[in-house]
């Protein structure tokens, strides 16, 4: 099955990629490494969720904005290489997520970002990780995410 394919069997659109808000390019490609910049959880221009983890939101709503913010990474993952048939291999995420003090399960808030990419692209998709807790993020989303993928040769 093709990623497109795949998906469509998700119910997933993929977005026009994100225009950056500052002074920063959305993606930056060497070699066969593309690093793109952190993206939120934006949908249609709106937060799905802001605030913090535990205070404003709970651990679904977090998981959710998770996977909106890897549904924008790959808009722009496809506005820069046209194809995601052209991913070899997804290789690292960051993630910061907006905390409430003494909120420490970010893991599991990054699992909505994971558990899309395995679904998507299998094994090709799992990736090294790491979720860190953030007392504020830009325009106060809930979730930011960057991403560093391996292209095929």
């Amino acid at each position: 099955m093709t990623i497109e394919q795949q998906l469509d069997q998700l119910n997933i659109k993929i977005p026009q990629a994100p225009k950056p808000a500052a002074a920063y390019v959305p993606a930056k490609k060497v070699g066969n490494i593309i690093y793109i910049s952190g993206q939120d959880c934006r949908k249609d221009g709106e937060l799905i969720k802001a605030g913090k983890l535990e205070q404003d939101a709970d651990i679904e709503e977090g998981y959710q904005a998770a996977r909106q913010c890897m549904i924008n990474l790959l808009a722009v993952l496809k506005s820069e290489v046209g194809d995601l048939e052209q991913v070899e291999q997804i290789v690292k995420l960051l993630g910061f997520i907006n905390s409430a003090e003494g909120f420490v399960k970010q893991p599991y808030v990054m699992d909505g970002a994971s558990d899309l990419l395995e679904e998507v692209f299998g094994e090709r998709g799992k990736h090294a990780r790491s979720a860190i807790a953030a007392n504020e993020l830009p325009f106060n989303t809930s979730v930011e995410i960057e991403m560093i993928a391996e292209l095929k040769a």
